[in-house]
């Protein structure tokens, strides 16, 4: 699959990295001189930024302004040569530049486009601003997210800035199959505003208000909602937090044997609504009193759902992560031995892998990609490197 990255920092990107994981071969469009800005966010060590060298891999660079008409030419071949365009840049600079789905399904009528903008591009906010945390906050994620008698909460990552390149993808591949066995396909326009995807994923809360009129708030870890099972974190004698999750009548009644509480109690769901306060008590209690090893070993023997949460040095050092590949090692050539996730999905006959490290300088990959796949003339290639379109 070949991809085209029109698009900076993550919402656009990421999609582009899950795809070059297993195997497509994707172009990185990047500014002349600056480069995409995420070549520079997060910590550094030293001069060299690290989360750069995940978003990054398994693309090539190519530097070019689109801010000029040659530049916005060389942009329309690209797309010409892809298979997927991915673009997160706002929808009324795409219509000036002539770049938008209309223009680039002309050049190419079998493209698929992959559009991510803060409101959607078919909205009256279309050229708004909308960073992810703008798209968390309407989905309703935030709102929910938190304790009852606390501020609302945003998750400590990028959470919509990856959500939905994620439901982006799975859209571009939803396309690709249409593309392989329909023959009346035309391209396809996928457009994702970037609230939209952890909007779907809270899929109960738009029935409820329909018709319960209820405005789910929030309830700690637990689940708006939720009916009468406990699902909590609770602080260990080590100062580790042990989560303990159940959705079942059995598996509330397990983490009362647990404590010694009796299971008679909590034999129906009017029971476990009415003492779920009471058994928690309990259970923090009983936590408090051992270490999270000794909470684990307990749990399990009791067939009780725990697990201590994890930081990252407790992740790869976890006996299943490194089972999984879910922690690889790459040899950069600067920085040396570095981990970093390996690819997810895991497909068991085409494994991906990472097969490119991230372009350490912008445009890294002029030469080969416009010369080469492009197939651009020495004496175009030199004209334009002259006018600082590339």
């Amino acid at each position: 699959m070949k991809v085209l990255e029109l698009a900076h920092l993550l919402a656009g990107p990421f999609a582009g990295t899950l795809l070059g994981d297993l195997g497509a071969d994707v172009i990185h469009v990047e500014a002349p001189g600056t480069g995409d800005p995420m070549r520079n966010m997060g910590l550094p060590k030293g001069d060299e930024y690290l989360w750069w060298r995940v978003t990054g891999r398994n693309k090539r660079s190519v530097t070019l302004d689109l801010r000029q008409n040659e530049g916005r030419d060389v942009a329309r071949k690209l797309a010409a040569w892809a298979d997927v365009v991915i673009t997160n840049l706002r929808p009324g600079t795409l219509d000036e530049w002539g770049l938008s789905w209309e223009d680039l399904h002309t050049v190419k009528p079998k493209l698929i486009m992959l559009q991510v903008s803060g409101y959607g591009a078919q909205a009256t906010k279309r050229n708004l601003p909308g960073y992810g945390k703008v798209g968390e906050a309407r989905s309703g994620i935030v709102h929910i997210s938190g304790f009852p008698d606390g501020p609302p909460v945003h998750a400590g990552f990028s959470h919509a800035d990856t959500v939905t390149p994620l439901m982006g993808v799975f859209g571009v591949m939803c396309a690709v199959y249409r593309k392989l066995t329909d023959p009346d396909f035309r391209g396809e326009w996928i457009d994702l505003g970037i609230d939209e995807s952890l909007y779907r994923l809270i899929e109960w809360q738009v029935v409820m208000y329909d018709q319960l009129g209820i405005v789910p708030e929030r309830v700690g870890n637990g689940i708006p909602g939720s009916p009468g099972g406990v699902v909590n974190a609770f602080k260990c004698s080590d100062g580790r937090w042990l989560t303990v999750t159940s959705g079942t009548i059995p598996s509330i009644q397990n983490i009362a044997a647990l404590v010694g509480e009796n299971v008679e109690e909590f034999s129906t769901r009017p029971l476990i609504i009415k003492n779920r306060e009471r058994l928690e008590a309990v259970l923090a209690d009983w936590a408090a009193q051992r270490t999270a090893d000794e909470c684990m070993e307990a749990t399990l023997a009791s067939g009780v759902v725990a697990t201590p949460v994890l930081d990252v040095s407790d992740i790869v050092a976890d006996e299943t992560f490194q089972e999984r590949g879910n922690i690889v090692t790459v040899d950069d050539p600067i920085l040396g031995p570095l981990r970093m996730q390996g690819v997810i999905p895991r497909l068991a006959n085409h494994t991906g892998g990472i097969f490119r490290q991230a372009p350490l300088v912008p445009g890294q990959d002029n030469d080969e990609v416009y010369l080469d796949v492009l197939g651009l003339g020495k004496d175009e290639y030199s004209k334009l490197k002259a006018h600082d379109v590339i």
